[in-house]
């Protein structure tokens, strides 16, 4: 294990796939080479937006850009999983194909295994391994959940939220939780009907949330004909440049905290073996799960 930190940080693309799958199946050990990295500067950018929204597409156009830029990209594409068996269609794959053979460009599908924020449960520490081989962008996709996905903002540099026209224009149809995440809005297909009034509609709303040194840009893109690409990848740099206050980068670094936190404690509780406890109590007369939640933690303690 020790010479894959090294090899990490080097580039080695067999190393960085190992030390992922170390993360994502808990192999012993792993997080004390976390523990050794270097982190880079790398800009974390996230996608969102609800499904259909074209974020594949546009992720493949941007990736697309900036490799020809000369630049090492890193995409995780974060795919739905069945709430049953944990598996996932792991689709993203054939949607990017188009630079598949770019040495510059390092995919990798997660599956979100049921957590509701719209992200996977190692996506933090995968996105501190990819930094820690020194991309120039990671480029993280949800999966297209819509209202749960604001766990991005305690992940992401810069978020930028996807949306259509068929959205509507009226703009309390999108919860405002997702929209105040978001660091840029793209309008995407914005040659579609509608396109017009849904912009106005999001330039009204950037203004009502801007801060101090910076209003959230409407971006319109036509992704799948590389429209719009261009201004997108300048608005993401152009935020990601921004100095960040110490309030905001330690809230979100507290939120990061909290959710690897509680991911440690709760390691050791595994769904197949909470399924069958509760499969033998379930039927017991005035069965509550309250108390059962505390039985089960008193027993798991000792």
């Amino acid at each position: 294990m020790q010479d894959i930190s090294s090899l990490v940080q080097t580039g080695n693309r067999k190393a960085l796939a190992r030390m992922i799958s170390w993360v994502e199946n808990d192999v012993p050990g792993y997080e004390k080479i976390l523990e050794e990295f270097n982190f880079e500067n790398t800009p974390l950018i996230g996608i969102t937006g609800p499904p259909g929204a074209g974020k594949s597409t546009l992720i493949n156009a941007l990736a697309g850009f900036w490799l020809a830029q000369q630049k090492k990209v890193a995409i995780i594409a974060v795919d739905p999983s069945s709430p049953f068996n944990q598996g996932a269609l792991m689709g993203d794959r054939l949607r990017m194909s188009e630079h598949f053979l770019n040495p510059n460009l390092f995919i990798r599908s997660m599956a979100s295994r049921g957590s509701l924020g719209g992200l996977a449960p190692k996506i933090f520490e995968v996105c501190d391994v990819l930094r820690a081989a020194k991309f120039d962008y990671v480029i993280i996709e949800t999966v297209g959940v819509g209202q749960s996905e604001v766990e991005i903002a305690a992940l992401a540099d810069t978020t930028a939220l996807v949306l259509v026209p068929e959205a509507g224009d009226d703009i309390q149809t999108i919860k405002s939780g997702v929209m105040e995440i978001a660091d840029v809005f793209v309008l995407n297909k914005s040659d579609r009907e509608g396109a017009a009034i849904f912009e106005k509609n999001l330039l009204s709303l950037a203004h009502q949330y801007a801060q101090e040194n910076w209003e959230t840009p409407v971006i319109k893109t036509v992704a799948s004909q590389h429209i719009g690409v261009e201004e997108l990848a300048q608005a993401i740099l152009k935020h990601a440049a921004l100095p960040i206050k110490g309030g905001k980068k330690v809230h979100l670094l507290a939120q990061k905290a909290l959710l690897l936190i509680k991911a440690m404690r709760t390691r050791d509780i595994l769904i197949p073996l909470l399924e069958k406890e509760l499969e033998k109590e379930l039927n017991n007369p005035g069965f509550n799960l309250y108390r059962f939640i505390r039985t089960y933690q008193s027993s798991n303690q000792n």
